[in-house]
């Protein structure tokens, strides 16, 4: 590293289920070496950024846990905010501008030499079944830095919610927005999916995204209804059939 012989390898590319879809999530696995000096470089320039994070936002950041996130949720329910907006970003990993990420990572890391390691790893390339890919977009959804760039990202989504006075949760690229009526929650859909697609280069799949009463909106594998907190149906569809005996599952 310090001759800038240093270069990262390409990681592996692993397909594996996307729970209650019948959809792939993608998935890299970066090398021993890589993963040491991605953590290495995350536990530096952490701090610069995550007193600066939402107090809305609870993924992937030290001290917070999805237990908190529901939490809120629930309390925005009760407090009379049944309407969500469910923002759902098309494949979010693989989509983040890598030229934007790196402008908003320069805002506040002032050594030129962190910010080419991290460019260096973020177009670093996949190998998927013996074949090279480039990257020359997103960030691979597996490597230790990865959730803290994720979150970088998005802030930028949640400084613009706090701006119009909205109240939400979010967990790393799931964001739920509370509102009062169904007409705020359409309207806020509209103008909020304008922001993430203009502003932030980002795709929003408008054919998962909705705005419905909270009962129906599935959230970090629950659903809040009438202020409680329920285990959705798909997800304990999943569950159950995780844990059940081989011979129930059969049948």
């Amino acid at each position: 590293m310090r001759s800038w012989d240093y270069k990262p390898k390409p990681v592996k590319r692993v397909e594996i289920p996307k729970p209650g879809s019948s959809e792939k999530r993608k998935l890299g696995i970066p090398c021993v070496r890589d993963r040491v000096l991605q953590t290495s470089i995350k536990l530096s320039i952490e701090p610069l950024f995550d007193g600066e994070f939402s107090e809305s936002s609870f993924g992937f950041r030290p001290g917070r846990n999805q237990k908190q996130a529901i939490e809120r949720a629930k309390q925005l329910v009760q407090n009379g905010k049944e309407w969500v907006v469910d923002i759902d970003l098309e494949k979010f990993f693989d989509r983040i501008n890598q030229d934007k990420l790196l402008h908003l990572l320069s805002l506040k890391v002032d050594d030129q030499r962190v910010i080419r390691l991290i460019a260096m790893g973020l177009r670093s390339g996949v190998i998927h079944n013996d074949d090279y890919e480039p990257t020359l977009e997103g960030s691979t959804q597996g490597s230790p830095l990865s959730p803290l760039l994720s979150n970088i990202v998005l802030d930028e989504l949640d400084k613009e919610l706090e701006v119009r006075g909205l109240e939400f949760c979010r967990f790393a690229d799931d964001v739920n927005i509370f509102v009062g009526s169904r007409k705020a929650a359409e309207r806020v859909l509209e103008s909020v999916t304008h922001f993430i697609e203009k502003k932030l280069k980002l795709t929003v799949n408008m054919t998962k995204s909705k705005a419905a009463l909270s009962s129906a909106v599935k959230f970090l594998g629950i659903v809040i209804i009438s202020g409680m907190v329920l285990i959705s149906a798909v997800s304990k569809q999943l569950r159950e059939g995780f844990y059940a005996p081989p011979s129930i599952r059969a049948r």
